[in-house]
């Protein structure tokens, strides 16, 4: 490992290069990047970054969101396969036909989804975000795509009309009440963190609902000393590496995303050295999908 990470280093600087890891991908992939983070953060990285490539270790979903942003820079991805299920779980038809309903309709559109969803869109938004964002909009009549889940959050805290779309993440979507309620019985001290992204009947079991990136923050700033996190399983890297004598308990099965553990340092190092699994995005399509993008960023200042 040491050797592969000295060649990667060599590489980075060679070709101007930055490694950009999601916090869900394995350990050893987190450990040789140079920013960690939610999608949020890392589509801001992205952005600003001053490297001419990116290798993002993350899903197509994320690598489109960066070449969208950068058209100008290179963005490559160490495995081409790794997908976001829910990044599909809506089409560009059902959002106009919906237009076509409410006349004041603000389609929004979380993140996690492909560029052809983002070109129908009004806004992006993120788990972080999602809740100020479309509180912020003068619309009254809102349709969010493509996760059922997050949409339902934010319809329970916002005065809005959300009208939700059939879509959902299948590792947070199939963790059940029931496990996290073992987890609570068994650990009755551990304060219950989770993401937004989980089903109603498991977020009324939280103590805290938010980001990846959210949660994180909080067991940083929490005096308590134990948690259980209902989110994937790839965030423990995080958690362990800033609260080292604090103790972290997930649910059974464990939530595990395959695709995000598809990366590995090794495709990392091969993507980069021989300019593998390049992402490309036309023209129109880049330019209709950058609109919801920067709106994102404008609101979520």
């Amino acid at each position: 490992m040491k050797d592969l990470k000295e060649k990667i280093t060599a590489l980075k600087a060679e070709k101007n290069a930055v490694i950009l890891a999601h916090y869900y991908v394995s350990p050893d992939v987190q450990e040789i990047a140079d920013y960690v983070g939610d999608s949020f953060y890392l589509a801001k990285i992205a952005k600003s970054s001053d490297a001419e490539t990116i290798v993002f270790c993350g899903v197509e979903f994320m690598g489109e969101s960066a070449k969208i942003l950068s058209p100008e820079k290179t963005v490559l991805m160490p495995d081409a396969s790794a997908d976001c299920p829910m990044a599909h779980m809506a089409s560009a038809e059902s959002v106009l036909e919906m237009k076509k309903k409410y006349s004041d309709l603000a389609v929004v559109c979380y993140i996690n989804s492909s560029a052809e969803l983002k070109t129908v869109s009004d806004v992006c938004v993120t788990s972080a975000n999602a809740l100020k964002i479309v509180n912020a909009l003068p619309n009254e009549n809102i349709y969010f795509i493509p996760d059922k889940n997050l949409g339902s959050f934010v319809r329970k805290n916002s005065d809005k009309n959300i009208l939700l779309n059939e879509g959902w993440c299948p590792i947070h979507n199939n963790i059940t009440a029931e496990s996290v309620k073992k987890l609570k019985n068994k650990h009755p001290c551990a304060k219950v963190l989770m993401h937004p992204e989980c089903t109603e009947d498991v977020l009324s079991c939280a103590d805290y609902i938010g980001s990846t990136s959210g949660i994180i923050e909080y067991t940083e700033k929490s005096p308590e000393k134990e948690f259980i996190i209902i989110t994937e399983i790839g965030v423990i890297y995080e958690l362990q590496k800033r609260n080292p004598n604090k103790k972290f308990y997930f649910p059974e099965p464990l939530p595990v995303c395959a695709d995000m553990k598809k990366i590995t340092a090794e495709k990392v190092y091969s993507c980069l050295r021989d300019n593998l699994n390049k992402v490309e995005i036309d023209d129109k399509t880049r330019e209709k999908a950058l609109i919801p993008l920067n709106r994102m960023l404008e609101l979520a200042r």
